[in-house]
């Protein structure tokens, strides 16, 4: 970002082309996998394992499977939390990618695999 005006850096976030709003839908890796993979964060992907850090009480420290990553918003839906709406009715609440940690990755894109094997070759 190159403006200090909050207003600017939201704006700017919004108007985001793809490439660059796909960046912003990272999270820290835990320790683990922060030594097996040598890197300190990664693109949150369908089929990841999340844990909560931060956020209301009720959702702080829920563990589940990512079920889908909005990009447009730079959310992700968890399995298991759910806000109530007004009918009772349970829907899922999507949460800013910052406030997670990654503590199992999916595995089953290759692509994805190569590419955080080949950042960690690079590194050393």
């Amino acid at each position: 970002m190159v403006s200090s005006k909050a207003r600017v850096q939201r704006k700017a976030q919004a108007h985001a082309p793809a490439h660059t709003k796909r960046k912003m839908l990272s999270a820290h890796l835990s320790a683990e996998l922060r030594e097996q993979f040598g890197i300190r964060s990664a693109r949150v992907c369908k089929g990841d394992t999340v844990a909560v850090l931060r956020g209301d009480d009720d959702i702080r420290g829920t563990e589940g499977k990512v079920l889908d990553v909005f990009t447009k918003t730079g959310r992700v839906s968890i399995e298991g939390v759910t806000v109530n709406q007004a009918d009772g009715t349970a829907v899922v609440r999507p949460i800013h990618a910052s406030n997670l940690v990654i503590t199992k990755l999916n595995t089953e894109d290759k692509w994805r695999m190569d590419a955080l094997s080949k950042k960690k070759e690079a590194k050393e």
